[in-house]
């Protein structure tokens, strides 16, 4: 099985109160991939997820908040949703809302997938690849070790493109394969 990890692919993080210009620019790079992805023919199923960063009321009274001051992706709010043209790819698959930056959720819930129908490689794409990206990939690497694991660059934005280089380099040094769509 194939597995494309979608990371917080969603309206605060490209237009919203976190948007940036390198997260719209990388939007219609990231549909393509999930097209292509999904239209690949070859022998492997295909399993496509999504993380939504997921934020209550009361988020700037969280660690994050007071460090990160910026209310975003606040559960049922239009900046937390995902971008319907994103969505709409790959409407059933699972959605794992996640508080903070990594999904533990996740990495259990592929775990028992791998258990089922072995994984024979990990995708991730999204925003932001300095804390989001990297967080999930690196959660990801150490629940499956042995799976291959890669992050396409060009599918992803970081805060500021020196971060966005910087947590690709950390990957990199973590076996994580740093590839372009």
């Amino acid at each position: 099985m194939e597995v494309l990890v979608v990371v917080d692919v969603q309206n605060d993080f490209i237009t919203g109160a976190l948007g940036t210009d390198a997260a719209q620019a990388a939007l219609p790079t990231i549909r393509k991939r999930i097209e292509t992805f999904l239209q690949e023919e070859n022998e492997e199923q295909k399993l496509v997820v999504f993380t939504q960063d997921t934020h209550d009321a009361d988020y700037l009274q969280t660690q994050e908040g007071h460090i990160l001051p910026v209310v975003h992706c606040v559960r049922g709010s239009e900046g937390w949703k995902i971008p319907d043209e994103i969505r709409r790819l790959s409407s059933d698959a699972p959605v794992f809302e996640k508080p903070t930056f990594g999904s533990e959720s996740l990495a259990v819930y592929l775990k028992q997938v791998n258990q089922d129908d072995p994984i024979t490689s990990i995708e991730l794409l999204g925003f932001c690849t300095d804390i989001c990206v990297i967080s999930n990939a690196l959660l990801l690497k150490a629940a499956l070790p042995e799976v291959p694991i890669s992050v396409t660059a060009d599918c992803c934005a970081g805060v500021t493109p020196d971060s966005h280089e910087a947590a690709l380099r950390v990957m990199q040094s973590c076996q994580i394969e740093v590839t372009s769509g």
